[in-house]
């Protein structure tokens, strides 16, 4: 499997409000054996995950959802964790304990409730912690090139910076008015008509729940800037003309309006979808549970101008999406993720990189460097790429 399959899944006409874009997903038949729950977590919804191989993934992670694929049972809300960061910075006691924002602690971000056949996992984050371990050992070959820290500790601690829905300008509003359709079971997310994200789940009742769940999630800096820059855009419109033979009764006009709704579809799913169905993926299986197997996915990086996700899928015998759930990458997330895998098919030699992408050894220093991950080089491969600077 490298693709997307949507199998199932049908298109219907776009709602607008303001730059912001839905298009609602519809089945004609719910997914048998699966259902999807959301595990509310209380306090901040700030979250710190114990991987299980001495790193920790902390977040912003205001929910967590449950599969069940027996088809029944719900979730039950968790109680509060016992840990806290600090609110801010102060010295002394005389004021009494800090304002504190709890964390709450977890384990794995995958994990089958024990003595059932339920499965938590925190939507989204499958995705972004598989990118931030792209290459998270760091250089595999003790070249001068890298510090200490680099050998020693790869690249940790790393960091992504992301943005809630509610903070989406737009957004909130857009989900809130929205109507939803007959059998819907998910959307494609567009702003400024660039698609921001897609979510699908596996039962129309499922998604009415998990809906508002979306203003919650966290989306890239690009869509960020398309809400606050982008303009209004156009409303799905459709023209039915009395062209030969006419309208003559409602059955008549019910086919027509069909058939423009099919062509909308068609035109969507060629072009405004596109690069999402179209990209090859390398996909990782997280858990199989019964005829379903949780997956995350990550693009290419290529360099090549189209649109990127990373995201997590449920996939049915046959290959067919029963979740789903993509975040953007922004250009610099796509360039980072295009830097990390050309120096680690290099061996992480800064020479070999250079060749393999035809440029200067003080241009892969620079990119390094651009991409937040100078910290890693050693203090003489600086000093080098500033004097080959200045002679040039």
């Amino acid at each position: 499997m490298t693709r997307i399959d949507l199998t199932g899944l049908d298109v219907r006409p776009a709602q607008v409000w303001g730059g912001v874009r839905i298009v609602p997903l519809v089945r004609a038949e719910p997914v048998p054996g699966l259902r999807l729950r959301r595990e509310l977590h209380e306090g901040s919804g700030f979250g710190a995950v114990d991987l299980g191989d001495r790193t920790t993934y902390t977040s912003y992670i205001p929910h967590g959802f449950v599969a069940d694929w027996t088809g029944a049972g719900a979730s039950t809300g968790a109680g509060a964790g016992t840990e806290s960061a600090a609110y801010g910075t102060r010295l002394g006691d005389e004021n009494g304990p800090p304002p504190c924002v709890p964390v709450r602690r977890l384990h794995r971000l995958a994990k089958r409730r024990q003595g059932e056949r339920r499965l938590r996992f925190l939507p989204l984050h499958l995705a972004l912690e598989g990118y931030l371990a792209l290459h998270f050992g760091g250089p595999s070959v003790v070249w001068d090139d890298w510090s200490r820290a680099a050998l020693g500790h790869g690249l940790s601690p790393r960091a992504e910076a992301a943005y809630a829905g509610w903070t989406v300008p737009g957004l909130a509003e857009a989900l809130r008015i929205f109507e939803l359709h007959p059998g819907q079971c998910g959307l494609l997310l567009y702003v400024a008509d660039a698609l921001a994200a897609s979510f699908v789940v596996p039962h129309p009742e499922d998604y009415r729940v998990l809906h508002p769940t979306l203003v919650e999630d966290l989306y890239g800096e690009l869509v960020h800037q398309y809400a606050y820059y982008g303009g209004p855009v156009p409303e799905f419109t459709a023209r039915i003309r009395d062209g030969a033979g006419g309208i003559r009764t409602l059955a008549d006009l019910r086919a027509a309006a069909r058939e423009q709704e099919r062509a909308w579809a068609v035109a969507h799913d060629g072009l405004m979808a596109r690069d999402l169905l179209e990209t090859s993926y390398a996909f990782e299986r997280v858990y199989r549970a019964g005829d379903f197997d949780l997956y995350r996915f990550l693009p290419p990086f290529l360099r090549d101008g189209r649109e990127q996700h990373i995201g997590e899928l449920i996939t049915d015998h046959k290959g067919r999406a029963a979740y789903l759930k993509t975040f953007r990458l922004s250009e610099k997330q796509i360039r980072k993720g295009h830097l990390l895998r050309r120096l680690a098919d290099a061996d992480w030699h800064l020479g070999r990189t250079a060749e393999a992408l035809g440029t200067s050894y003080a241009e892969i220093v620079r990119r390094i460097e651009a991409a937040g991950l100078g910290a890693l080089l050693d203090s003489h491969v600086v000093a080098r790429r500033l004097r080959e600077k200045e002679e040039s």
